[in-house]
């Protein structure tokens, strides 16, 4: 039987909820970094980096191709890829990256702005897997197994201030805190409560359905969720939607919702097939509307399926 590094399937732990910070001495508190997530499986032959749908990506992002020297043999990491500019996560141009299909293209981004991978746990080291060992026993194989350099870094933690990390977040314009029970055990595929996010803005992914062309620069993305084999309506996203990212959509002329509200301009809308999913950013505690909503780019992780 192959084990968890020869697999190469690993499905990521994933955060149940999101609610106000607070302060626990059971718990830890990390960074909430504004990028993607990765799986990254480190051997002798070379690094292979996996998203949550298991597509390599590592072609997109060249400079990273040597990250397994600065990782212990047969090691299996879950962490954020980012990309910094000014010393901050800049999810645009990360999304950017993954988007690139152009060598050349590519090329230029990784020396321009490189990524790195920023590993906060170990799910498997000399090819034993760890994810039934509490969660500080694994961040202990964590550290002994990096090599920190300018490609790739270790998530720092605190203990018990849950509140005062994200303070120091919020104070930095970062996105947030994610607390984290200190004996909990990793779980893949599986959404818990074991993990929590304190967010400054809430994000949330949606399937694009169709866009709305106010004038020739401003256009509104047409969001929903699948739901029984169908879409709901959510409403619309203007602000951070560029005619580039509405030209990437493949028009369908069949509306996929039951229903939709009157108004709002979606009388002119034009339909695509619901096959991308966008992250929108927005101020949570919002009910019937999504406010201050901000279109983040598309993921290249998350099938319209997994949008409920």
């Amino acid at each position: 039987m192959m084990g968890l590094f020869e697999e190469k399937s690993v499905s990521p732990m994933l955060i149940a909820q999101m609610q106000e910070p607070f302060n626990d001495d059971g718990w830890i508190y990390e960074l909430k970094l504004d990028g993607c997530r990765y799986i990254g499986y480190f051997g002798q032959n070379g690094t292979c980096l996996r998203n949550k749908r298991n597509m390599e990506l590592l072609p997109r992002f060249p400079e990273l191709k040597g990250l397994h020297r600065s990782v212990s043999e047969r090691t299996v990491l879950d962490g954020e890829l980012v990309v910094l500019r000014d010393g901050i996560p800049d999810f645009f141009e990360l999304q950017r990256r993954t988007l690139l299909t152009d060598r050349f293209k590519i090329e230029m981004a990784a020396a321009r702005h490189p990524a790195s991978f920023v590993a906060y746990d170990c799910l498997c080291k000399d090819s034993r897997s760890i994810m039934d060992r509490p969660l500080l026993e694994r961040k202990e194989a964590l550290q002994s197994s990096v090599r920190e350099d300018s490609l790739i870094a270790i998530s720092r933690y605190i203990p018990t201030d849950g509140i005062g990390l994200f303070r120091a977040a919020d104070e930095r314009e970062l996105e947030g805190v994610v607390a984290k029970r200190a004996a909990s055990l990793y779980y893949p595929g599986r959404r818990t409560k074991d993990w929590i996010k304190f967010k400054r803005m809430a994000d949330e992914e949606f399937v694009v359905c169709g866009y709305i062309r106010k004038n020739s620069r401003t256009f509104s993305i047409i969001l929903g969720k699948y739901h029984d084999g169908s879409y709901l309506y959510k409403g619309h996203v203007t602000l951070g939607v560029t005619k580039e990212a509405v030209g990437q959509l493949r028009e369908s002329g069949i509306m996929p919702f039951a229903a939709i509200p009157a108004g709002a301009g979606n009388e002119s809308a034009v339909w695509v097939r619901p096959d991308r999913v966008c992250t929108v950013e927005y101020m949570p505690n919002t009910k019937d509307s999504l406010r201050q909503a901000v279109f983040k780019g598309f993921r290249t992780d998350v099938v319209p399926e997994d949008v409920d």
